[in-house]
C-alpha cells in the first residue's frame, strides 16, 4: 500500500466531482472493498482518495413517487438486503445481495460499488438487470441517467466516464413484485465468486412479465430477453426451450472456477429449475 497518500471528505456531490477533476489521479472510496485490495495488489494506485460517506444523500434509500427506489451509492449491502422496502417489493434484490461475500464485508460493500466494479459474477448485477434498474451519475458537466443495461462493457469495464460518480440506483415501480430465485454455484460454501449465477423471475398478472439473467458465464452480466420473450409466450411449459435460448445466449470462459462446458450445462440445469419452480 502506498504510504503518501492525500485524504479528502468533500461535503456534498458537487465538490466531489470537482474534486476529482481537479486530480485526475484521485479515487473515489466509499466501502472500499473492491479498492483498497486492488490497492495493496498494485493495480491501483491513487495518490488521493475522495471519501464519499460524509455526503448525506448518499446514505438514503428512499421511496419514488412511482413506487420505485432510490438506493444511494453509500448504502451498504447489509442494509440493502435487510431493508423492509426492498424485501417487501424486489425480494430478488435483497437474496442476490445476501450472497455477496458474508455479513462483515456486506456492512461496508456498497451496491452502487458492486456494480461499477463490473465483474462478470456480480451477484447484484443480475438482479438490478432484470429489474430494469437505472443508475444516476454526476459528472463536472450535470446528472445523468444511465439504463443498468448500458453500463456494463467488459470485464471491470464501464461506460462511465473518468470522474463520473454514481450517486444512486433507482429500481422502477413497474419492477415491483417480481418473484423467483438466484440459483448460485460456487467451488465451496461461503465466501467465493460465482462460477455460475443464474436468476429466474416472474412477475404476474393478466400477462406474466418473466425475466432471465445470468451471471458468471459472459464477459459482462448478460439478461437472456430470447428466452423471456418464449417464457412470456408459452409459459413455464417451455422451461426446457428456454434453458436452451439461455445456454445459446452464454459465453463463459475455462478458469480456476470452471470449465467452459461445465458453465454451459449448468445454466442450462438452473434455468430449467428456476422457471419450473415458478410454473
Amino acid at each position: 500500500m502506498p504510504v503518501d497518500l492525500d485524504y479528502l471528505a468533500p461535503s456534498d456531490v458537487e465538490d466531489a466531482v470537482a474534486l476529482r477533476a481537479s486530480r485526475p489521479s484521485a479515487a473515489f472510496l466509499l466501502g472500499g472493498t473492491d479498492l483498497l485490495p486492488q490497492m495493496r495488489s498494485g493495480r491501483r494506485s491513487p495518490e488521493t482518495l475522495i471519501d464519499l460517506k460524509r455526503i448525506a444523500e448518499l446514505h438514503e434509500i428512499r421511496e419514488n413517487a412511482d413506487g420505485g427506489l432510490s438506493i444511494g451509492a453509500a448504502v451498504p449491502l447489509a442494509d440493502v438486503e435487510t431493508h423492509p422496502l426492498v424485501l417487501a417489493r424486489y425480494p430478488l434484490l435483497a437474496e442476490c445481495a445476501k450472497t455477496v461475500g458474508a455479513w462483515p464485508l456486506r456492512q461496508r460493500a456498497t451496491l452502487a460499488g458492486n456494480v461499477c466494479n463490473a465483474s462478470p459474477a456480480a451477484d447484484t448485477a443480475v438482479a438490478l438487470l432484470a429489474l430494469d434498474a437505472v443508475v444516476n451519475v454526476a459528472s463536472t458537466t450535470g446528472r445523468l441517467a444511465m439504463a443498468i443495461s448500458e453500463l456494463f462493457l467488459g470485464p471491470g469495464q464501464t461506460a462511465l466516464m473518468p470522474g463520473d460518480l454514481v450517486t444512486d440506483v433507482v429500481l422502477p415501480g413497474s419492477a415491483a413484485g417480481v418473484r423467483g430465485s438466484y440459483q448460485r454455484l460456487s467451488r465451496r460454501k461461503g465466501m467465493d465468486l460465482a462460477t455460475v449465477g443464474v436468476l429466474v423471475g416472474k412477475r404476474d398478472g393478466a400477462r406474466p412479465s418473466w425475466r432471465v439473467a445470468l451471471a458468471a458465464v459472459a464477459p459482462t452480466p448478460l439478461r437472456v430477453r430470447a428466452a423471456e420473450e418464449l417464457l412470456e409466450a408459452k409459459g413455464a411449459a417451455a422451461a426446457r426451450e428456454a434453458a436452451e435460448l439461455a445456454v445459446a445466449a452464454c459465453r463463459p470462459i475455462t478458469d480456476q472456477r470452471g470449465s467452459a462446458e461445465y458453465r454451459r450445462e449448468m445454466v442450462g440445469v438452473l434455468v430449467r429449475r428456476g422457471v419450473e419452480s415458478l410454473g
